[in-house]
């Protein structure tokens, strides 16, 4: 399954990740980054290898956020041989910053998500998505908006341009949809969902959350309604049926092989 929702999780924060596999995610992302304060990075590391030492197999997927820079070899060496599902590389500006990644990672079956949240970034999201071991994309607008001296509205327009380029760049390099950036803001669910469902339908795949509360939201967002998946079923039995060749489904449209794909992508989600 590909998760529809990541949880971040302080990685120094051992309440929170007692109760963090419980939380409903599909993922998880542990933190090592900017959540954790300077003074608690070797605490967090520690707490994280322990973590993923203990973890339940059946449990959501567990990622760990490791810091770039001069942190970078420490946290790979510590996280690399505790095998998580993946790890996150944050403000990836570049194809060289996944190659340095990967020969670090060696032999360890490690996936990346390479975060974009610099203006480099994603200028290099075509390249960055065909980089070695990248399965997914995520866009951090915080540090990206800071950066571009964006103020969003309501609607989150001025986003929109950045958020179909990591888009595009998914596509072409034929990895997982991107997953969407995390809001601050988990108060207000239902600008949460709304702007959730603005991403979901520019085609991102997931979407990354802060607080519990979000959770739910984004697991209702990215999963397909019964309806949709009916008809998708139904559609695809009529494809095969007719020989796989183009026909007009019961409301006048053209079915051909780009409407099978969107069909069977449907099918492939989360509780299709």
């Amino acid at each position: 399954m590909t998760p529809r929702s990541y949880l971040y999780v302080p990685g120094h924060r051992d309440d929170m990740l007692a109760r963090a596999a419980g939380r409903g995610a599909d993922a998880l992302i542990l933190d090592l980054e900017d959540a954790v304060p300077a003074a608690a990075k070797e605490q967090a590391r520690a707490a994280v290898v322990a973590y993923l030492s203990q973890r339940d197999p059946a449990g959501p997927e567990v990622w760990v956020r490791i810091n770039g820079g001069e942190l970078l070899d420490d946290d790979v060496r510590a996280i690399a041989p505790a095998a998580p599902d993946g790890v996150s590389l944050p403000k990836v500006s570049s194809p060289g910053d996944l190659a340095r990644l990967d020969v670090l990672l060696g032999d360890a079956r490690v996936k990346v998500s390479a975060l974009i949240e610099t203006a480099a970034g994603v200028l290099a999201a075509p390249a960055i998505a065909r980089a070695p071991r990248v399965v997914r994309l995520a866009l951090g607008e915080a540090d990206l908006g800071a950066e571009l001296g964006i103020t969003p509205s309501d609607d989150e327009r001025e986003l929109w341009h950045v958020r179909s380029q990591i888009v595009l760049a998914s596509a072409a390099a034929g990895i997982e949809p991107p997953v969407g950036p995390v809001s601050p803001d988990f108060s207000d669910l239902d600008a949460y969902r709304r702007s959730s469902e603005s991403l979901r339908r520019m085609g991102f795949g997931a979407r990354a959350a802060i607080h519990p509360a979000q959770v739910g939201v984004v697991n209702e967002v990215f999963t397909p309604t019964a309806a949709a998946i009916e008809a998708a079923r139904r559609l695809l039995e009529r494809f095969e049926s007719n020989g796989g060749g183009v026909f007009v489904d019961d409301q006048g449209r053209m079915v051909d092989a780009a409407v099978v794909r969107a069909a069977r992508r449907t099918l492939s989600l989360p509780d299709a």
